[in-house]
């Protein structure tokens, strides 16, 4: 009996020390969220927790919400914190539902998974409003213009506003054009002007300014039925193809151009000029593609200039496809099918999103119109790959496309080998026939404008992560600039977000 009350004694006194011991070594973590819907808490251990430990708290906002702030053992508005366990402690998530902090236009937040790095420029198209915007709806800059756009405006490098305005009396206009390109500082001061407006040539859509600070503009030109009748077409009327023109803005002068008109093939008149097989000669443009009665016949809507490879891209809408175009031709050689760095002249050296238009077959077609060619920026996921807005007029339905292009050389047509598909988008509700666009943001999610909604930002997954809805207002473009973007020192955008 005696050894019995000894050995129980002695367990006793192991547990108390046990006891003892976790309660000075152990301590606990109570935590929620308000409202419960929230969000949640993540930490970066699970107990127990070790006194004088340090651990890593995040607050993670569900959809539709926004972290507010923390209280209890925790404060602050940080939504990462990290916490010293020296007690028991106790802390609270604070989460804002939508209605509560994001203006009308936004339809869907998710704050968890978007990039908030940066503000998304707009600017509303054929008008003359743009505006910097945060992803809560807040307009943190507005500017209105004199003249209306036709059709893009962006911000330079040098931080200035490189634009295309409408000009008051056009000799002749299609949808998209403009006739006036201006250079302004973001107060809306004039810097230069450069006017592209006869009875001959309009400047229309989209004009980009290169490294060396000249700037390349596109450029409806008249081709006259006489013309055309050269090369065995008839139609009995003028028609406007599409044209670039590389202009010094220190002196007006223009220092390169290339003509559509002058890389031409038809197959119609065997005993007329220009005269071949479209697969015969891919890097020619088939003449005879369209037929359309008020003689816009090309309609290219934009135009991107990747300086690693010295090529221009050109986003050709009513030929559902894209054109390489070689710069480094000299004037004299982009009028002809010799010289370059691919030794191509100005022939196409590479083109895609509709084989019909070179003799190719109908299945690989892939792009019904487009708008908004671009090269995903070195820095960013995806780096040169390249991103096109695919309209989608064959089944109302738009398509946002990234693809990985083949390396161009003088024999990219002859050799073919279609772009790769590396990520698209697509959603039941997302369709515009005309305008629209898409853009890489920094953390790989893509910004995609679909021209008379808003906007859409998803993931790499597909997942929709914010949405803002113009409430009818129509957009040309996105851009986005990142907070720190030398482009918008001058705005002290600081204390506006």
């Amino acid at each position: 009996m005696k050894h019995f009350l000894f050995f129980f004694c002695f367990l006793t006194v192991i547990s108390c020390t046990n006891t003892s011991e976790n309660e000075l070594n152990f301590f606990t973590l109570s935590h929620s969220v308000s409202p419960i819907d929230g969000g949640s808490i993540l930490l970066s251990e699970s107990p127990p927790f070790y006194k004088d430990s340090q651990i890593s708290i995040t607050a993670v906002p569900a959809s539709n919400y926004k972290f507010s702030h923390w209280t209890g053992d925790l404060n602050g508005t940080e939504e990462s914190q990290s916490l010293l366990i020296n007690s028991d402690k106790s802390f609270t998530a604070q989460f804002t539902p939508l209605d509560d902090f994001a203006s009308d236009h936004i339809a869907f937040y998710d704050a968890s998974l978007m990039d908030t790095s940066g503000y998304i420029f707009m600017m509303e198209n054929g008008q003359n409003q743009a505006y910097l915007v945060n992803h809560e709806g807040e307009k943190l800059q507005e500017w209105s213009f004199e003249s209306r756009f036709g059709n893009d405006l962006e911000i330079t490098n040098n931080g200035e506003f490189l634009g295309c305005f409408k000009v008051e009396q056009p000799y002749f206009s299609f949808g998209g054009f403009g006739g006036h390109v201006k250079k302004l500082d973001l107060n809306g001061n004039l810097l230069w002007e450069y006017v592209v407006n006869t009875e001959n040539e309009i400047a229309h859509h989209d004009a980009t300014e290169l490294p060396n600070g000249h700037i390349l503009i596109m450029v409806w030109e008249r081709i006259t039925q006489e013309e055309l009748s050269s090369v065995g077409l008839t139609v009995g009327h003028d028609v406007f193809l599409e044209k670039l023109i590389e202009v010094n803005p220190q002196t007006d002068e223009v220092v390169w151009q290339w003509r559509s008109w002058e890389h031409i093939v038809q197959d119609v008149d065997p005993a007329k000029a220009a005269y071949g097989l479209l697969s015969e000669h891919p890097n020619k443009i088939n003449i005879a593609y369209n037929d359309l009665e008020n003689g816009d016949w090309m309609h290219a809507n934009g135009i991107f200039y990747d300086s690693s490879t010295d090529v221009i891209y050109m986003s050709v809408n009513f030929y559902s496809e894209v054109w390489v175009i070689d710069h480094s031709t000299t004037t004299q050689e982009a009028a002809t099918n010799k010289g370059g760095q691919f030794n191509r002249g100005g022939d196409l050296i590479y083109r895609f999103g509709n084989p019909i238009t070179f003799g190719g077959e109908a299945s690989t077609r892939f792009l019904f119109k487009n708008h908004h060619p671009s090269v995903v920026p070195n820095s960013y996921p995806g780096a040169g790959n390249f991103l096109i807005y695919n309209n989608g007029s064959n089944n109302e339905q738009s398509i946002a496309y990234e693809l990985s292009l083949p390396a161009f050389s003088e024999t990219s047509m002859q050799n073919y080998t279609a772009p790769q598909s590396i990520w698209s988008f697509t959603d039941p509700n997302m369709y515009f026939d005309k305008i629209s666009g898409l853009v890489r943001l920094p953390n790989g999610n893509t910004l995609i404008c679909e021209g008379d909604y808003g906007y859409w930002e998803v993931t790499t997954s597909g997942q929709v992560v914010w949405k803002y809805d113009g409430l009818g207002k129509s957009f040309w473009r996105g851009y986005f600039y990142t907070k720190t973007d030398s482009r918008l020192r001058s705005l002290n955008l600081e204390n506006k977000n």
